[in-house]
């Protein structure tokens, strides 16, 4: 298969693979694979790196199929279309759809996510492998990075290297820096039609809400989105209030504004 990409999507790829090191000389990159637009994309962008790069590295792919029982998961098309970029594959079965109905109703995504990544971790590690290639692009980051703000009140997202020091891997995103329309648009470069998503709640979760109200918000705060993006480095960091005191931590500092001492304050509460 004769591959290539536009030169300002190989100049975006290297850029995140040189600033944060990604890969190696004697690096086994496993690469997780759903079959849509941004994974398929990412085997693409990896085998091209694979020959443009004066690194020896291998490459490997993996599909976790979540065994939803009403919407069958047909992984042949990604097997033909990796077997041309020469990308040896394999599918495991893992019961992602057994394991959220046992959660009664709670949110999926960190369920099967949870799941997703014990899984892909264990192959890598029983097949030697030392890193593992997910596809989140730019807009995952950010969306991900306002969720935390709403909804847990933290300001983080994921990172474009995590090393895991559990299982001693490390998760690398290529994609990066590549915008979502960017991924979508690629399908033309590799000719492959993206596999539907098996997952019944797709489309219908708190991520697929707070993309849309970026694009809600987009008309009315044009500059909305780079300033997500440019709120997730950490030198973005301005004045935030310092962390919240403990009890404990506050109690001397409460005994002296009562004009009390420790010791007077305990025998207080003694009588």
């Amino acid at each position: 298969m004769k591959i290539n990409i536009p030169q300002q999507y190989f100049s975006k790829l290297m850029r995140a693979v040189v600033e944060f090191e990604m890969i190696e000389d004697g690096d086994h990159i496993l690469i997780g694979v759903s079959g849509g637009k941004d994974s398929i994309f990412l085997c693409y962008a990896l085998a091209i790196l694979r020959e443009r790069l004066r690194k020896d590295f291998r490459l490997s792919a993996l599909t976790i199929n979540p065994m939803f029982p009403d919407t069958p998961f047909d992984t042949a098309r990604i097997r033909t279309f990796l077997a041309g970029l020469e990308i040896p594959y394999d599918v495991i079965d893992v019961d992602i759809a057994g394991a959220i109905e046992a959660q009664g109703g709670k949110t999926p995504c960190y369920t099967c996510a949870f799941f997703r990544r014990g899984a892909m971790n264990r192959y890598a590690k029983e097949h030697g492998m030392n890193k593992i290639a997910y596809a989140h692009h730019n807009d995952d980051a950010v969306e991900t990075f306002l969720m935390s703000l709403l909804y847990s009140g933290q300001l983080t997202t994921f990172t474009p290297v995590t090393y895991l020091d559990r299982t001693d891997l490390k998760v690398i995103r290529p994609l990066i820096y590549f915008r979502e329309s960017e991924t979508r648009a690629a399908v033309r470069y590799h000719g492959f039609a993206p596999v539907p998503s098996p997952c019944p709640h797709d489309g219908h979760t708190i991520r697929q809400e707070v993309k849309e109200l970026i694009a809600r918000l987009s008309p009315e705060i044009p500059d909305l989105y780079e300033h997500l993006a440019s709120g997730m480095r950490e030198s973005a960091l301005g004045e935030l209030w310092p962390a919240t005191k403990t009890r404990d931590e506050m109690k001397e500092t409460y005994l002296r504004y009562m004009g009390k001492s420790a010791a007077a304050h305990a025998d207080s509460r003694k009588k």
